[in-house]
């Protein structure tokens, strides 16, 4: 009879991270006989994409569970989620016999936990970053207010209650484990951690599946030039991506390279991009274009470069990500900063990049003529699916669920 497994995610699946980071790991492991039940909060923005990821839980045999998200108003709408979760969530373990709850970050641990105790599952707390730390180091709670750092010690304390409780803890980063692993509570007791990095979907992300009439169809409509040079920046330009940072790089690289055009794919605002361009003077070099998720292998291939600057702080030390896999797996270096999960380990173990250890124009300059060196295409290919790999992915969960239910 096969494993049930309740999956819990205040992520929609609509949402392009559910549809990176959640599903394909779901069919994975639905492939090695794992029945999931899964529950996730979706986005009303978002619902035009409904029936296509319907069809494909379907087609997977996931017993999907969606649940309107509610933004406003602040707090009070996270808590209304966590009811509804909880007691659609606490239905289904009664319902269906699940063995496993599969808790994606803090606000599904909520549930998890209270649901191991109420009724004896086995509870895996798959935490994705220091999620508390976060909301204070990229000033979405700001601590001065009594309300969110109330909020903050609360989950601070959970966050230590789930460690102690799951049965195994999932961590992107090996970074955030040895970081675990040394606080005092944990010394005598150690957490049982297995790190498993936001991994790639190497089917998706390749490059011998590329056509080259669209390739070129592509660039034509883009407006790109044999001779450009295209520096890409893939993904939100929220909270942690130092945005007028990666700016003040291209000015550098233009100067040295005056056919360098620098490639932004994201749905976020564009305003936001054209005006730290403005500030630079390089508004003109600035392509802006949203891609789906089958559109998203071709805007890589057609870049010689990706850049990624992301906020060093203590949160993180547990940060892995997505896009780094995907990159690496078109073959294309990246260059980005250092103290960020193990992003640069990963880029000096694979020789994948450039890594700067100040935003300084000086490090931009030094940067810059190591770009210039040759990266072997082939290499960075390999070293993606060596570490990235969803394959690789879905066998280390598949691990832990074994052992889990051992």
């Amino acid at each position: 009879m096969a494993v049930q497994v309740l999956y819990i995610s205040y992520d929609g699946m609509t949402d392009p991270l559910g549809q990176s980071q959640v599903i394909p790991y779901l069919k994975g492991l639905s492939e090695k006989g794992y029945r999931f039940t899964l529950i996730s909060c979706e986005k009303k923005e978002n619902s035009d994409l409904k029936d296509k990821i319907q069809s494909i839980m379907d087609d997977n045999n996931i017993d999907w569970h969606p649940i309107q998200y509610t933004k406003r108003p602040p707090v009070l709408s996270t808590l209304y989620d966590i009811i509804r979760i909880k007691k659609t969530a606490r239905n289904l373990v009664l319902q269906k016999n699940i063995s496993i709850i599969h808790c994606r970050s803090y606000i599904a641990a909520l549930i998890g936990l209270q649901l191991k105790k109420e009724l004896n599952v086995k509870f895996i707390f798959d935490m994705r970053g220091f999620w508390a730390n976060e909301r204070a180091d990229g000033k979405i709670w700001n601590l001065e207010n009594p309300l969110y750092k109330f909020i903050y010690n609360f989950f601070k304390k959970k966050e230590r209650q789930f460690l102690e409780n799951a049965d195994y803890v999932i961590s992107l980063t090996h970074n955030a484990k040895k970081e675990i692993l040394s606080w005092p509570s944990f010394k005598n007791n150690p957490v049982k951690i297995e790190v498993i990095p936001c991994c790639a979907d190497l089917d998706l992300f390749n490059c011998k599946a590329i056509v080259n009439e669209k390739l070129v169809e592509l660039k034509a409509s883009l407006s790109i030039r044999p001779d450009d040079f295209i520096l890409l920046y893939l993904g939100s330009i929220g909270t942690w991506y130092m945005l007028d940072e990666m700016m003040d790089f291209f000015g550098v690289l233009k100067q040295s390279n005056p056919n360098a055009k620098f490639l932004f794919v994201t749905k976020d605002e564009q305003s936001r991009i054209l005006q730290s361009a403005e500030k630079v003077g390089v508004k003109d070099s600035i392509i802006i274009r949203s891609g789906n998720r089958d559109e998203i292998p071709y805007l890589i291939a057609i870049s010689n470069y990706s850049i990624f600057f992301i906020l060093p702080s203590y949160s993180k030390k547990a940060s892995s990500p997505t896009k780094q896999g995907e990159i690496m797996a078109m073959g294309i270096p990246v260059v980005c900063n250092i103290n960020v999960g193990d992003t640069d380990r990963i880029v000096t173990d694979y020789n994948s990049g450039v890594l700067i250890d100040e935003f300084t124009t000086n490090a931009y300059h030094v940067a810059i003529d190591k770009m210039k060196l040759h990266f072997n295409k082939e290499s960075i290919i390999a070293g993606a699916t060596d570490y990235f790999s969803l394959e690789n992915g879905v066998e280390k969960y598949a691990a832990v669920y074994k052992t889990v239910l051992s």
